[in-house]
């Protein structure tokens, strides 16, 4: 079996999204879905606001396939949004990662079925396959991480992991907490909103999650402000 399937009732996919942000590989997948899957009508989008805009605009798929990684996006917080927009819609993540952690955090987001890119065919086939059917669909080998769906853990375990941040990815952390998004991030700092998207990448490493409201919620479980405050964070 090429991967953990659970199946009910059967539906057909006759139109799917793809938001992947690579031209070759987005050519790649969409014939892979035309010839191996049976989808006829496929539309792309390289970033998940064209693909939020095409949802509200009516344009909406039987299924949608999802890279984690875009230019505006970062960690779960795009398959988030997007599950949010699609409602009933199936997401499917096609992703580089294949750790575990991973696609445990895209299953509790939401996600129908997770696939990693270096996938045969036979695998995005018997992928669809189950998700067609009412079902979801993990790859071969995949154990769920024993952690609860927003990634809590030990007040002890959260300052030592807000340690490791530098004192730059602390402020913006803090500003996280705050709501503001990148480019108002930026803005603020001075810096470019690729500096900023980069260190929120790096802050999600060190705190061991995959969204930036995963990341919120490690940093509300202690005082945050106050520990930023007495500067006990990396230079």
């Amino acid at each position: 079996m090429a991967g953990r399937m659970d199946i009910s009732d059967s539906r057909p996919f006759a139109s799917a999204l793809i938001v992947e942000d690579h031209p070759l590989f987005s050519e790649a997948l969409a014939m892979t879905l035309r010839t191996f899957i049976g989808i006829e009508r496929i539309e792309t989008a390289d970033r998940l606001e064209t693909a939020l805009a095409r949802l509200k605009a009516g344009s909406v798929p039987d299924v949608i396939i999802l890279d984690l990684h875009l230019p505006d996006v970062t960690g779960m917080d795009g398959l988030i949004r997007l599950k949010h927009a699609a409602q009933a819609v199936p997401v499917i993540v096609v992703s580089s990662f294949s750790e575990g952690p991973v696609i445990s955090a895209a299953m509790q987001a939401g996600a129908a079925g997770y696939v990693p890119k270096h996938s045969q065919r036979d695998v995005f086939r018997a992928a669809f396959a189950a998700i067609r059917a009412g079902g979801r669909y993990t790859p071969e080998g995949y154990q769920p991480t024993a952690t609860d769906a927003m990634g809590r853990t030990s007040r002890d375990e959260v300052i030592e992991r807000l340690g490791l941040l530098t004192r730059q990815q602390a402020v913006i952390l803090k500003l996280i907490c705050e709501g503001k998004l990148n480019k108002q991030i930026a803005y603020e700092l001075s810096v470019a909103e690729t500096t900023v998207k980069a260190h929120v990448t790096a802050i999600m490493r060190k705190l061991g999650v995959y969204s930036r409201t995963q990341a919120v919620l490690i940093a509300r479980e202690v005082n945050f402000s106050a520990l930023l405050s007495e500067n006990n964070l990396s230079a």
